[in-house]
Formats: C-alpha cells, structure tokens, sequence
C-alpha cells in the first residue's frame, strides 16, 4: 500500500513539474515576443495576407458536396453528399487519366529531382568564377521564359515544315522525311518531361548551390590531404550534407505526385485542342479544366480538387513518417 502512494505522490509531483515547465515556457516565449515586437510585426502582414487568400477561401470546398449553381448560389444550391466524388470515380476515362497522371509525375520526378542536384554540384566543381556566372545565368533563363513562349517554340521546333529538329536528323541522314512529333502520342511524354527539367533546372539548383556554400571548407582540406579525390569528396562529404535539404524537396515533390502540369501540357497540346494526343495528355489538371471550368461545373472541379489534395496529404504524412525512421531528416 505504501508503494502504491509513493507511486502516486511521484506521479503527482511530475505532473506539477510539467506544468510549472510549461507556464514557464510560454512565459520566455512571450517574453521573447515582446523584446522582439518589432520584428515580430514585420510578419503581420505575411500572415494577413495567408489568412486571407490561403484560409477563409477554404469554406469553399463545401462547394464539392453540392449541385452548385451560380443562379441559386451556394446557400441555396441543394447538398449532394459524394455525388461528385463518385462521378468522378465512375468517368469512363478515370484511369486514363490517373494513368497519364502518375505516369508524367513520376517521369518528372525520376528525372526531374535529381537534375537540379547534379547540375548544382557540377557548378560547384567549376574553379573559374567568370565561367560559373555565366553558366548559372544561361542556366538560370529558361525559368524566366513564359510557357507561353516555350510552347511556341517547342512547336516550331519540332514542326515538321519548319522545324529545325527534323533539319538537323535528315542533314545526318537519321531521318529520311519530316515527322510532326506533337502528333505522335508515343513521344508525347519524352518532349514534355524533357522541355520541363530544360525549364526548370538552373532555377532549381540555386537552393542545393546555396546548402553547398554552407559545407565547411575544412572537410574539403581533410578529406584532400587523405587522399580523396573529388568524386570521393562528393559522395562522402557535398551529397551527405545536403542531405537534409534533398529530403525535404524530396518529401514534398512526393506529396505533389498527383499534379501532373497544366500550363504545360495545355500548351503542348495546343490548348487542349489536340485530340490525337488526348489519351497520354488527359491529367487532373486538364480534366478538371475542361469539364469543371469550361462547363462551369464548379461543383465537380472543387470535388476532383478535394480528391486530389488529400491524397497528396496522406502521401506527404507516408514519405515524412518513412524519412524520419529511415534517414532521421523530416519535414517536419
């Protein structure tokens, strides 16, 4: 019986202690607030405009579970339930479209990610600072360019009256006539991933070149005097510190894996109209803009949307959780 009180007396007094911790916590915590106000109100309107525009609009996807119109409005507009989900599910071309959508994702991902990281420690290695700058600025371009204009020119690229591509395989006799590859669905896939990692490369490695600058230059010196070479150095000393910043970029285009592209592959396909290339073309996105948007059914567009966001919920929860038991680096 004793034991048991003493039990319950250690048991009372930790929960004491950890409330005293806890007062005095939030007491530094806004003690450190307040000694740094002027700091702290730079923030204010970061938070306003997130709150606004990130989550009052979020009442909105109650919009998914009703047959909203714009005539009745969406206090009158009857509810639903999952009707728009299950037509959705139910679309005769569901699969194509999820199809078409983890297969363009997890080419971009597969060469895409890794594009970025092996451009920023190939900069890295470069000893003249003129030739770098260069570089990272033609690098860097291509991101500043409208998909617009990449659209355009990708198309009179690969065009087969006056495309340059199909000049440049019949000079070296690859090619015996012109081919229109924007109407060859089997190559659709390539051009697209291709022309995004050409995009998209230089702007991305600025974050691995600026976790690379971080790197202490000593272990570069040590790791010279024992012997390593540079492709030593960057497996066992540039790779393993930017680990960290690799695994959050990582998590997070795993989460996005059900975004396929929109502005891209709508102007590839000239703005949808392309009907050949329909079936390796048809995404979420896409689907979403032509059925939700340009028919105005909101209702369906906002469901499609909610599907796609929790999944890429649960695939953000799944690839933090597995990160952090596997490499102990983690969003969050």
């Amino acid at each position: 019986m004793k034991i048991k009180e003493n039990e319950k007396e250690i048991l009372t007094n930790q929960s004491m202690l950890m409330k005293m911790r806890k007062k005095i916590n939030l007491k530094e915590l806004l003690l450190s607030y307040f000694a740094q106000w002027d700091l702290q109100l730079m923030v204010v309107p970061g938070l306003l405009l997130l709150f606004i525009f990130a989550y009052i609009p979020m009442w909105g996807v109650l919009i998914a579970f009703k047959d909203f119109s714009l005539h009745k409005g969406f206090a009158e507009s009857a509810w639903v339930g999952f009707d728009n989900f299950k037509e959705f599910f139910s679309d005769p071309s569901f699969f194509v479209i999820m199809r078409n959508t983890l297969g363009i994702s997890l080419a971009k991902l597969v060469f895409g990610f890794p594009a970025p990281i092996i451009l920023a420690v190939m900069i890295n290695e470069v000893r003249s600072s003129g030739f770098k700058k260069v570089f990272q600025t033609i690098s860097y371009l291509p991101h500043f360019i409208s998909w617009v204009i990449v659209g355009g020119l990708v198309s009179q690229l690969l065009s087969a009256e006056t495309g340059s591509f199909n000049t440049a395989l019949q000079s070296i006799g690859l090619l015996d006539e012109s081919v229109n590859w924007l109407t060859i669905p089997k190559y659709f896939w390539t051009i697209l991933v291709s022309t995004n990692v050409w995009k998209g490369v230089g702007y991305n490695s600025i974050i691995y070149l600026a976790a690379i600058a971080g790197i202490d230059p000593g272990l570069y010196e040590a790791a010279s005097i024992d012997g390593a070479g540079k492709l030593r150095q960057m497996f066992q000393i540039t790779l393993p510190c930017i680990a960290p910043v690799i695994t959050i970029y990582l998590i997070l285009a795993i989460s996005n894996i059900l975004s396929a592209g929109f502005e891209d592959i709508l102007l590839l396909t000239n703005n949808g109209q392309n009907a050949i290339l329909r079936s390796v073309s048809e995404v979420i996105d896409i689907h979403v803009f032509r059925y939700g948007i340009q028919n105005m059914r909101f209702a369906y567009a906002t469901a499609v949307g909610v599907f796609r966001s929790l999944v890429g919920v649960i695939l953000l929860l799944m690839a933090n959780s597995f990160s952090r038991k596997v490499s102990e680096n983690s969003f969050f």
